[in-house]
């Protein structure tokens, strides 16, 4: 065999206020995950900083409706690559970058950890501030334009903006005594491009409670996104051959370690 080793570190942070008719809820996620293994470079295994800011007011103590605004921001620590190629990064620090900014209804019972957004009117900002990445049309941005012998006539787009519905779902239960299930659910399709072409970006994770310093997590997380391809083939002029096609990414988690709440 070979020595390998992984290690994953993951940080939330929760900001709650609730009061009569209105609720502020803010969660900021922080992961980042490595592998080490005998004759090969380091591999990055997992990376995310994610921004959830959501304000709702609903008109009665008794009602679990809200009309709520919600704001989610994505986008990771360092340079993402198609291993083993290591010299040209597919994605970096706001390369992408994403924004949701919107309005709706909100569904949150009182005690169970559970809430369902439905938002008809939400703003999508795709940000991809890496110029070399923005002039390949990466992650939906308009791609440079370059002449027969490789010029660049036209820089590639850095932002570009969608219209369309946003559905949220979040659940965290214990299932069962020390086994929590954390479920968190987005769906997003724009009116005007492609409208019925879902976005999904789905993860669920069951943590395993060992005792109060120790746990054990098992998850799974899947991505769909139109707007993301692979393969894309390019000219050595930077012209695009080949855009390329989208694929279901899918990771899966198994990690036992230490867990400090406060």
């Amino acid at each position: 065999g070979e020595n390998a080793i992984s290690a994953i570190g993951n940080s939330k942070f929760v900001r709650n206020y609730k009061f009569r008719y209105i609720k502020w809820n803010n969660e900021l996620i922080l992961r980042y995950g490595i592998n080490v293994q005998e004759g090969r470079e380091v591999r990055k295994t997992e990376d995310v900083i994610r921004l959830t800011s959501s304000f709702g007011y609903r008109q009665d103590t008794l009602n679990k409706w809200y009309y709520s605004i919600n704001t989610k921001f994505n986008t990771q620590f360092t340079d993402g690559f198609n291993y083993p190629n290591t010299d040209n990064p597919i994605s970096r620090f706001m390369a992408p970058g994403y924004l949701f900014f919107g309005g709706g209804p909100s569904f949150v019972p009182d005690g169970n950890n559970f809430s369902l957004y439905l938002s008809p009117t939400t703003v999508k900002a795709t940000f991809v501030l890496d110029q070399t990445l923005a002039n390949q049309g990466a992650f939906g941005v308009r791609r440079a334009i370059f002449d027969e012998d490789g010029n660049l006539v036209t820089k590639g787009s850095t932002k570009f903006v969608e219209f369309g519905i946003l559905v949220t779902n979040t659940w965290e239960k214990e299932i069962a005594t020390n086994i929590i299930m954390n479920h968190r659910l987005s769906l997003f399709t724009d009116y005007i491009r492609r409208f019925g072409n879902i976005d999904v970006d789905w993860e669920l994770n069951f943590t395993f409670k060992v005792n109060n310093l120790f746990e054990a997590n098992l998850g799974t997380h899947i991505i769909y996104d139109d707007d993301i391809r692979f393969d894309q083939v390019i000219a050595d002029t930077g012209n695009v051959i080949d855009p390329g096609v989208p694929k279901i990414q899918f990771r899966q988690v198994l990690a036992i370690g230490l867990a400090y709440n406060f």
